[in-house]
């Protein structure tokens, strides 16, 4: 028999099983280190790898989007929370007694629920988790099956979602300015679309998951509101604005032929000294709680689209008026071609030839090159010769001799075209793009035109071409460009950057940003400001003599400057005009700017200044005690009269010092009564009686029409 040898455990093998041993070890030391740091560096994301596994159900927490307000607070825009009536078919189903005293509770609280096809989407989609049956209800409507819910506990299945809707109290208040939201919360048009980042706030997530002993634990992270925005829009400017442009259209509506008073008319109240924009309105307009609501197209003119023979999509605008059988017979694509040419904002989109509101434009661009003099005088004998052509001024007879307020006040193009003539193309290029034409003034608002292409070209311009520029032919503007240039040449030269809104807050109220006016430059000198001043007084008021233009813009009491415009549409001689007038008051020291344009008005000669002056006068007659800025001048009986008739107060300067004149001459008579009484002086005579001293005041503005003196000037 064979011995087994036993083998030894030599020292070197200890050492061997040693070092294995603490290899092993190190090893895993490290992969545990290592683990470890793995873990460390990505907690969030296995975090959310094992919560993804055990989520028993999870929502969607609604931010609510942030309010629009005006320059006092009244709301302009805002976002109340609203329910979706959601359907759980699963849950519904899940038991034979679940299905039938739901869907009874449903029929009784929802009468507008067609309960047939939720009991059809139940019985066919029995896993389904997810079916809204109902949008944006209200609390009040959903209270009813809720407080039926928690008394009855086989009512299940049915959930309700919130989120919020966006919801404008004015209606159709300011909705170029505002514009308004899809159902995702993103903006179109206006300050919505301009600041819908920063209205539009973060959801939030709520988590429902099982822990170890299976039961639901809940995570829940808030939604973070959006940013409320402050503007500078007054509503009861704005409102004020909006009543004078919809009583234009509704005495012009199917005058001369079918559709609206105007294809637009658009009007800009502006503060001069900061930019901040009061008022922007144009008409037609909608309402933005009911955006697609196709009526407020009617009487608007229609565009249509078609390809041309190069394949290419044109947009034409047909001047056809759209009525109810064109809109019930349109295809839906044009449809929306239409709303969305609705919806735009006139007073940034759209651009026009500026007619003679340029030319107090031309005018310091002369004066500030030293190529004038204020002292400069012109003949005017109804037309000039430039450049083979002849151009006509709109006094056939001609206006004789014209001083450069003159050229203004009268507004003569024979005296505009030499001035031009003087300045030269060149400068006179540069000039336009100082005062901003070309250029976007960088509102905030969505939508503002681009217009650098529709300036003429200074390397193209001849003669004839600066001539009619001079006179605002030829190119084209926005309403925006013009009243934001048109400030800085009366207050002194400074360009200051329109703005609508000067402040945002946070959901708690709290300032994230304040928005300052901003000099963007210096555009003319005060001096030639001073005389700009002077010489769009000159337009409105009896300086400017007999042949001025702009007499019937003045409000009864007040001193205004400012320039009428008239712009023949292309094709030239088409009988289609675009008129307007830009002005600023008080005259010599201005605080607001207005401007009103009357795009192609329902009349048979369009070319009348006073659609446009008619308008400013009534807005200004408002809104001028509003701000607190006083009459100066005096008041005629028919002023008087129509304030009364408008149940407007006379709060003047002018009242006042008649009412302290008055005071001091009735405290004199009663001194002398008391003097006479007492017997002090037996010399006295009979003195005036109170109602002699009141009643002989032949400019007094509390007495009635017919005990006035006639005013001397002429009726605007």
């Amino acid at each position: 028999m064979k011995e087994t040898k036993t083998k030894k455990f030599t020292s070197k093998m200890q050492k061997k099983l040693v070092v294995l041993f603490l290899f092993v070890l190190l090893a895993f030391a490290g992969l545990g280190v290592r683990l470890f740091y793995l873990v460390k560096e990505n907690e969030t994301t296995y975090q959310k790898q094992v919560l993804s596994q055990q989520i028993s159900d999870s929502r969607t927490i609604p931010f609510r989007r942030g309010d629009i307000v005006d320059a006092k607070g009244t709301t302009l825009a805002t976002s109340e929370k609203v329910y979706n009536l959601q359907i759980d078919a699963y849950i519904m189903q899940d038991r034979d007694d679940y299905l039938e005293p739901t869907l009874q509770a449903l029929a009784t609280h929802f009468p507008d629920l067609n309960i047939s096809e939720i009991r059809q989407f139940v019985v066919t989609h029995p896993e389904s988790r997810y079916y809204i049956a109902l949008r944006q209800l209200t609390f009040d409507e959903i209270s009813g099956f809720k407080n039926a819910q928690a008394e009855n506990s086989k009512i299940q299945g049915v959930y309700f979602e919130e989120e919020y809707k966006r919801v404008y109290p004015g209606g159709s208040l300011a909705a170029d300015v505002i514009g308004f939201t899809r159902s995702d919360n993103e903006g179109l048009y206006g300050l919505e679309e301009y600041y819908n980042d920063t209205l539009n706030g973060t959801p939030g997530r709520e988590y429902g998951y099982l822990n170890d002993t299976d039961e639901v634990q809940r995570t829940v992270k808030q939604a973070v509101n959006g940013n409320t925005l402050h503007s500078t829009i007054d509503s009861n400017i704005q409102s004020i604005v909006e009543k004078y442009l919809r009583e234009f259209n509704d005495s012009r509506k199917n005058l001369v032929h079918d559709g609206n008073g105007a294809e637009n008319v658009g009007c800009i109240v502006m503060k001069v000294d900061t930019g901040e924009i009061l008022a922007m309105a144009s008409y037609p307009t909608f309402d933005l709680n009911d955006t697609k609501n196709t009526q407020a197209l009617i009487g608007s003119p229609m565009i249509e689209q078609y390809v041309n023979a190069n394949g290419y999509t044109i947009y034409n605008n047909t001047h056809t008026p759209i009525t109810q059988e064109v809109l019930d017979a349109m295809p839906e694509e044009d449809v929306l071609l239409n709303l969305n040419n609705l919806w735009k904002n006139f007073c940034i989109a759209n651009t026009y030839e500026p007619g003679s509101t340029a030319k107090p434009f031309t005018v310091a661009a002369a004066l500030e090159t030293g190529k004038i003099l204020p002292e400069d005088t012109y003949e005017c004998y109804g037309s000039l010769e430039v450049g083979g052509h002849t151009i006509k001024c709109h006094t056939k007879g001609g206006e004789g001799l014209v001083t450069v307020q003159d050229s203004i006040a009268w507004s003569c193009n024979v005296a505009l075209m030499k001035i031009a003539a003087s300045l030269g193309k060149e400068e006179f290029a540069e000039f336009q793009k100082n005062f901003n034409f070309g250029l976007k003034t960088n509102i905030d608002l969505a939508g503002e035109s681009r217009t650098a292409n529709l300036l003429f070209p200074v390397e193209n311009m001849k003669p004839a071409d600066l001539a009619t520029n001079s006179f605002g032919q030829n190119f084209n503007v926005t309403m925006i460009q013009m009243i934001t240039g048109y400030c800085s040449l009366i207050n002194g030269g400074y360009y200051y950057e329109p703005h609508i809104v000067n402040k945002i807050t946070n959901s708690n109220g709290d300032v994230v940003e304040n928005i300052e006016p901003r000099v963007l430059k210096q555009t003319v000198s005060e001096s030639t400001s001073e005389l700009i001043r002077q010489y769009t007084r000159a337009v409105v008021m009896e300086e400017g003599g007999s042949r001025r233009t702009g007499k019937t813009a003045r409000p009864a009491g007040y001193a205004i400057g400012g320039k009428t415009g008239t712009a023949e549409t292309l094709p030239r001689d088409n009988g289609q005009y675009v008129v307007s007038f830009i002005g600023h008051a008080p005259a010599d020291d201005p605080e607001i700017a207005i401007y009103v344009v009357v795009d192609r008005a329902n009349a048979v000669a369009q070319d009348d200044a006073k659609f446009a002056t008619g308008i400013v006068r009534n807005v200004l007659t408002e809104i001028l005690p509003y701000l607190n800025i006083f009459m100066t001048e005096e008041l005629s009986e028919k002023e008087l009269a129509e304030l009364a008739e408008k149940e407007l107060a006379v709060t003047t300067m002018y009242a006042e010092q008649l009412e302290e004149e008055k005071r001091k001459e009735l405290e004199e008579a009663k001194a002398e009564m008391a003097v006479r009484d007492e017997g002090l002086d037996p010399n006295i005579g009979d003195q005036p009686g109170e109602s002699d001293i009141l009643g002989d005041s032949p400019n007094n503005p509390n007495l009635s029409g017919d005990e006035q003196i006639q005013d001397s000037g002429d009726k605007p």
